[in-house]
């Protein structure tokens, strides 16, 4: 089938799978906090975390060595950031360079965020076969 208007053909599912994914149908989550689920997809070099951090959650404070870059979609939560705190709301973007201490306070509402790991965060990666040894990783599973 052809897009008239665009020129080109829509490709089949069998190939779109290789392409798009829906993170919440297609990927179980990963507890990577408590009671704070994570549906995770995974490229070459990059992972992305479809996060949900319940209110009362504390993402203790720690350092990797990966390039972070989080949005808030709803709710907020506060930001430990080399040593300081900042109130992260909806819309806000949040970058933390590599090696820099950070973590997270939720207070009385849920946070959801997508978190994006440069390169890829193995220690997730690690979580999620451990809590779902049967499924695999998209878009890339090694």
């Amino acid at each position: 089938m052809k897009d008239e208007n665009l020129g080109y053909t829509f490709g089949t599912e069998d190939v779109k799978k290789k392409y798009i994914k829906n993170p919440v149908r297609d990927i179980p989550p990963t507890e990577l906090n408590k009671n704070c689920p994570s549906h995770l997809v995974v490229g070459d070099r990059m992972l992305v975390s479809f996060l949900t951090m319940k209110a009362g959650a504390i993402f203790d404070v720690h350092t990797h060595t990966h390039e972070q870059i989080m949005t808030v979609l709803e709710g907020y939560c506060d930001q430990i950031i080399d040593g300081k705190l900042y109130r992260a709301a909806k819309g806000d973007v949040i970058y933390l360079p590599p090696n820099i201490e950070h973590g997270s306070i939720l207070r009385d509402v849920d946070c959801v965020v997508i978190d994006i790991f440069v390169p890829a965060r193995e220690a997730h990666i690690e979580k999620f076969r451990a809590q779902n040894p049967d499924a695999k990783l998209f878009f890339v599973d090694k």
